[in-house]
């Protein structure tokens, strides 16, 4: 009996990611394919994320202070920026689990919204799950942390 008890309490107590701190994802992340950098951030909601930078070498007539969320279903949403645009929003941070789920992830690249879950895989070092209703349905983009200046 004992020994059930402590059993279950180590798996209470315990956390699969090791992380215990739900600010540890708050920063600037940039993906490893260095070609975008998110910062993100804590408000009321749960956590969210803006696009601060994104390679723009596609295009050298569209620079990327001037592109637009074109593709976007909602036309009266078509003339925002895409630098500054929240991209990620609705994270919650699940403390059994150690990850930050029911989120929304929106990709101006297509206008697509899909729901998002981050799992840290070391302090500076994410991945961040968008997916159409299961996981298994989904796709990684991996980050990792950069300074603020």
């Amino acid at each position: 009996m004992l020994l059930q008890f402590i059993i279950s309490l180590f798996f209470l107590c315990s956390n699969s990611s090791g992380f215990h701190n739900p600010d540890l994802i708050v920063g600037r992340w940039m993906s490893l394919e260095k070609n975008l950098i998110v910062d993100i951030s804590k408000n009321t909601t749960g956590y969210s994320a803006q696009i601060v930078w994104f390679d723009d070498s596609d295009d050298k007539n569209r620079p990327l202070f001037v592109r637009t969320d074109f593709k976007n279903p909602d036309e009266s949403q078509r003339n925002r920026k895409v630098v500054g645009l929240n991209v990620l929003y609705g994270l919650k941070y699940n403390a059994i689990d150690g990850v930050w789920e029911e989120g929304r992830i929106y990709d101006p690249s297509s206008g697509r919204t899909w729901s998002a879950t981050i799992y840290m895989n070391d302090q500076d070092e994410i991945r961040l799950r968008g997916f159409w209703h299961f996981e298994i349905l989904g796709r990684n983009m991996i980050f990792k942390r950069v300074s603020n200046t």
